[in-house]
């Protein structure tokens, strides 16, 4: 069993600045693609980023592009979502998922391909 813990969410006022982290622990971190999504309230949970475990491959929501990085440290087990220039839209609370075995890049945006999830950390962006 794997298991994932977000944290870093807070209080920010827009144009400011925020790192999520999600580390892995458990039977195995030898997974193969996490992401990061997110659910505002009344609203479905939507992609946001995606990283490949053993590479540097990236994937990016429309909406963060050029706003948000994906980033991991393997040492520590840990993938972390810098996220820059953040406006009252990116308030939502932000899950990490993890999918063990190899996935294509372009199923990686659906939220149904992650096998585990954490328990989402909130964000929330005042204007």
């Amino acid at each position: 069993q794997v298991q994932l813990v977000e944290s870093g969410g807070g209080l920010v006022q827009a144009g400011g600045s925020l790192r999520l982290s999600c580390r892995a622990s458990g039977r195995t971190f030898g997974g193969y693609v996490m992401g990061w999504f997110r659910q505002a309230p009344g609203k479905e949970r939507e992609f946001v980023a995606a990283i490949r475990l053993s590479g540097t491959i990236t994937d990016y929501g429309d909406s963060v592009k050029g706003r948000f990085t994906i980033s991991l440290d393997n040492a520590k087990n840990t993938v972390y979502l810098q996220m820059n220039s953040l406006k009252p839209e990116d308030t939502a609370v932000y899950y990490c998922g993890l999918e063990p075995r190899p996935l294509p890049q372009g199923r990686w945006r659906r939220e149904g391909e992650y096998d585990y999830w954490g328990q989402g950390t909130q964000v929330t962006v005042s204007s």
